[in-house]
């Protein structure tokens, strides 16, 4: 075999993606997805399922996905798996990080590839990273800024993307839920999948619930319709005069991105207003954050941040111990919670406050995702709470 032969035997290795960090590292890897560059905050997911369902929560908006587990891709994607409910909105992360590259499919509920499915959402990603290298620098240094490249040539302009990253401002003081909120209002009525039969309709809901749409998911609504509710989810600016014109028996306040003091300027007041009418009110992680704010509490910016399927709550009203999903880079300040607002859940890792209720009102909240099912079903007994505070208060 001649040396040119030899040579033109081994694969190229050139570049074709980059992950530029804030602080001048660079990352080198292999571009898998959409082409282009997207700027956002850098975290890490734990979890080891349901990429495709992190990947369109509207909560993660703004940021860049690094997971943990090696394997991403290998039960493809489907129609019935994605999160987000307002299509027309930003897809959820803006960008994803792998250690490997996309495994092929092999489940018979595939009907695409990741990698084919990321290029039709618009999502960058780059593969070839060592992923336990860069969450141990997250966990020592918090979650950094840095854009995200994807170019099939190799070539990019390395000081513009190192300008980009340095120069994005981060999600503290972000207000990102106009990116994800439904432009308008509409209804709800679709029940939780079941296994052979699918997704079912509520044709017999016992309650009128109105949502209020900080970047709410898909599983939310069908656990809500599970529980008897006919739904009526309404943007984030919508008024708690045009809320209560509704009369709703309960109000839902979801998840959603970006930073709660900065998303409150505009909802604390309405969700003050909702507390005062005495309605049934349940939040989830930003709702839950708002309910905080909305009551005195202050929320704060976490170092690492709390991404996973495998988080460990205590409720301490009842002792037990729930296994969670979460995503949250904020968390309310259980110092900071006035007399009159108790903390029911804490995270068993780091202590933070996960959940509040008020005392002799029906109002509650939790910073964990409930509809996310790691547990599996561990804390889905709060939205038959939520149906049973409606229900009591329509029987006085």
């Amino acid at each position: 075999m001649t040396s040119t032969e030899t040579s033109s035997a081994w694969p190229d290795h050139k570049p074709t993606a980059l992950l530029v960090l804030a602080d001048g590292t660079v990352l080198e890897g292999f571009g898998l997805g959409a082409e282009g560059q997207a700027v956002g905050e850098v975290c890490f997911n734990t979890a080891m399922t349901g990429y495709e369902e992190i990947l369109t929560d509207p909560s993660y908006a703004g940021q860049l996905i690094t997971f943990t587990f090696p394997h991403i891709g290998n039960v493809g994607t489907n129609d019935e798996d994605i999160e987000t409910v307002n299509m027309a909105a930003t897809p959820g992360a803006r960008g994803v990080i792998l250690r490997s590259a996309i495994t092929d499919p092999s489940n018979f509920r595939s009907s695409r590839h990741l990698d084919a499915w990321l290029k039709a959402r618009g999502i960058i990603g780059i593969s070839g990273i060592d992923t336990r290298a860069l969450t141990a620098l997250i966990r020592t240094k918090g979650m950094p800024n840095a854009v995200i490249a994807h170019a099939r040539n190799g070539q990019f302009d390395l000081h513009g993307l190192k300008e980009e990253a340095r120069e994005w401002p981060g999600l503290e003081g972000m207000d990102l839920v106009p990116m994800v909120t439904s432009g308008q209002r509409f209804t709800w009525d679709e029940k939780p999948w079941v296994w052979n039969e699918g997704y079912s309709r509520q044709d017999k809901p016992e309650f009128n619930v109105v949502a209020i749409d900080y970047g709410i998911k898909r599983n939310i609504l069908r656990l809500l319709a599970g529980e008897g509710c006919k739904i009526t989810v309404v943007p984030a600016t919508t008024s708690a005069e045009d809320i209560l014109a509704l009369k709703p028996d309960g109000v839902f306040l979801s998840n959603g991105p970006g930073d709660p003091a900065e998303t409150g300027k505009y909802a604390v007041p309405v969700i003050k207003q909702v507390i005062d009418s005495g309605l049934p009110t349940f939040g989830i992680c930003l709702g839950h954050q708002m309910l905080g704010l909305a009551v005195g509490a202050k929320t704060k910016k976490m170092h690492q941040g709390h991404h996973g399927a495998n988080h460990p709550v205590k409720d301490e009203t009842t002792g037990k111990v729930e296994i969670t999903s979460m995503n949250h880079g904020f968390a309310v300040d259980e110092a900071t919670l006035p007399a009159g607002a108790k903390q029911t859940h804490i995270s068993l890792f780091d202590g933070s406050n996960c959940g509040i209720e008020l005392d002799g009102k029906p109002v509650f909240s939790v910073q964990y995702h409930p509809e996310a099912s790691p547990g599996p079903r561990d804390s889905h007994y709060l939205f038959r709470r939520f149906a049973d505070l409606m229900r009591a208060k329509k029987a006085s």
